[in-house]
């Protein structure tokens, strides 16, 4: 992914009010970004730490999604997979996060969940910059760029539900 602009961001969101996207917080830290390790650019609110966001390339620019965070299974210990990257995690470590629907399907409350990872650094482990947590004695065997061809399949299939007339 190539690096983006907190203008940038603010144009992409397909799926929130322009008063949403006014008030939501940029990360501080994009220059520090591992911008050439990204597929996608997600954060989570810090001064609300139940909203996320995720910012991903798609033919013709950005999309930008809002996400709601549900942290009902925060103490749960049973493992979870992540439906982008596949990574299996505690289950403090998965999420389920919804993003309303863009358009009038959204304002009509209709909405999109997908399980991701907590920290929203599935590109990092798919390519190995972060370790994931030894799960399971089952190890991938899929190559890297295998791995990082279906975790963008699985954000652009997202996306693709999020933004679907």
């Amino acid at each position: 992914m190539d690096p983006v602009t907190e203008r940038e961001i603010r144009a992409s969101f397909v799926n929130g009010t322009r008063g949403d996207v006014k008030r939501l917080n940029v990360p501080v830290d994009l220059a520090e970004r591992p911008w050439e390790s990204l597929d996608f650019l997600g954060w989570i609110d810090p001064r609300a730490p139940l909203q996320a966001y995720v910012l991903a390339p798609v033919e013709g620019g950005l999309a930008g999604v809002q996400l709601r965070r549900n942290t009902t299974n925060a103490g749960t210990k049973r493992a979870r997979m992540c439906s982008l990257c596949l990574t299996t995690h505690p289950g403090s470590g998965v999420s389920l996060m919804v993003a309303p629907r863009a358009g009038q399907r959204g304002r009509a409350g209709n909405t999109v969940g997908v399980d991701v990872c907590a920290d929203l650094a599935c590109s990092l482990y798919v390519r190995g910059r972060l370790a994931a947590p030894a799960m399971t004695a089952a190890q991938e065997t899929l190559p890297v760029e295998d791995r990082i061809v279906r975790l963008q399949r699985n954000l652009r299939a997202f996306l693709g539900r999020v933004t679907a007339a």
